[in-house]
């Protein structure tokens, strides 16, 4: 069964980064859609970034464009999240999803099936 794994986590000041990773048991590729997503505590998990693995097209949530970067390296089945300028409202489990998804679905967390564990980003003032 295909498994995802994400690491890279930890604390930050404000201002700080982070680069998350997610290792795959199977080509990216394959999956059509990567994502991350976030959850902080009292909050829905959100869609951050997603990637279309075929063809690199990515897609951002408002709130992190400009700061973050979603990348994949096929031949290492790897994705990425780089995470620059944090800020406190950053703080959350960061989640690696993966499925076969519709391009308007892309940051829709009821569309993927496949999971993480999840990953702990703090991020102080």
């Amino acid at each position: 069964q295909a498994q995802l794994m994400e690491s890279g986590g930890g604390s930050v000041q404000t201002g700080g980064s982070l680069r998350l990773s997610c290792t795959t048991s199977g080509y990216t590729a394959s999956y059509g859609y990567m994502a991350w997503f976030r959850q902080a505590p009292g909050n829905e998990r959100e869609g951050v970034a997603a990637v279309y693995t075929p063809t690199d097209s990515t897609f951002y949530t408002a709130s992190v464009k400009g700061r973050f970067t979603i990348s994949q390296d096929k031949a290492k089945n790897t994705l990425y999240l780089q995470m620059n300028n944090l800020k406190p409202e950053d703080t959350a489990v960061y989640y690696c999803a993966a499925d076969t998804v519709l391009g308007p679905e892309a940051l829709d967390k009821n569309k993927y099936k496949l999971w993480g564990q999840g990953t702990q980003v703090t991020v102080s003032s």
